[in-house]
């Protein structure tokens, strides 16, 4: 298994710690964003975990068209910026398009290929380009072992730093799977292995209105200790003070609270696995 930089943090490798990636789904306000950053920073700093944070300044990928989408580029960086200059975390945001990964680099330590995008080739490659770390969530529609050819579109370009995310298979209409056999074929390709436990518990589209996304978050909890127990290196949770009044992802998100209770089980489970 390989070891990675992402900022001042080594992920992956034998006997590493499990690290998280964690915050809320979009960057709603400023204050609340700050306030989700140092709850994480402190629940981290007292369980030991590396963590990186991460929101998104732009969901180019919500159900409807009328969804709230984020601040966009400009203030969604300043926002970031000012979470990795008062806290100092690692930053993780996800880019939808090519002309947004120079800028976005100059911030983030991360760049994130969302699921829907990881065979866009040109976006990927100008992500890697970058050379800061790309994580690039397996898509819905791809076997594990498909990931292959995502990795060797990032290292032809001169990338070294991967992530690869597992977050739950498409299973009929409005629905996901999460398939823990996919966790160790991943690990296969040499790279660290993140299970994002919020997103495989999706409903997509499957809100009551057909306009947002819905979900069950009460089983984000069981497949995070499944995916540890499995032996992935991170876990991704989306977390907001008050998940329930979210303006996107708001029936998967952990309410931040209760995060500590979860890592500190996680990472015992991890303890004993690795």
């Amino acid at each position: 298994m390989k070891s990675i930089r992402v900022g001042n943090l080594s992920l992956g490798g034998k006997r590493s710690p499990l690290f998280l990636i964690a915050g809320p789904c979009v960057i709603e306000n400023e204050k609340m964003v700050l306030q989700t950053a140092e709850a994480l920073a402190d629940i981290c700093s007292d369980l030991d975990l590396p963590l990186i944070f991460k929101a998104s300044y732009d969901k180019a990928n919500r159900t409807a068209r009328d969804s709230f989408r984020g601040p966009g580029l400009k203030r969604g960086l300043a926002i970031l910026k000012k979470v990795k200059r008062e806290f100092g975390l690692p930053i993780l945001t996800d880019v939808h398009e090519i002309a947004h990964c120079q800028p976005v680099a100059e911030v983030a330590d991360v760049l994130q290929i969302p699921a829907f995008l990881c065979r866009q080739t040109d976006l990927i490659q100008a992500a890697a380009r970058t050379k800061r770390c790309v994580n690039v969530k397996k898509g819905q529609f791809l076997a594990p072992w498909d990931m292959r050819n995502v990795i060797a579109k990032i290292t032809a370009v001169g990338g070294r730093s991967i992530l690869l995310t597992e977050r739950g298979s498409s299973f009929g209409y409005n629905n996901l799977v999460a398939d823990m056999r996919s966790l160790p074929l991943l690990r296969e390709f040499g790279w660290p292995v993140v299970f994002d436990a919020t997103h495989s518990v999706q409903m997509p589209g499957g809100g009551p209105s057909g306009k947002i996304t819905g979900g069950d978050r009460r089983m984000a909890l069981v497949l995070a200790r499944s995916a540890v127990a499995a032996d992935c290196d991170g876990i991704f949770v989306e977390t907001h003070p008050h998940p329930d009044r979210a303006r996107s992802d708001a029936a998967n998100q952990l309410p931040l609270g209760e995060v500590k209770a979860l890592l500190r089980t996680l990472r015992d489970i991890h303890a004993v696995v690795s």
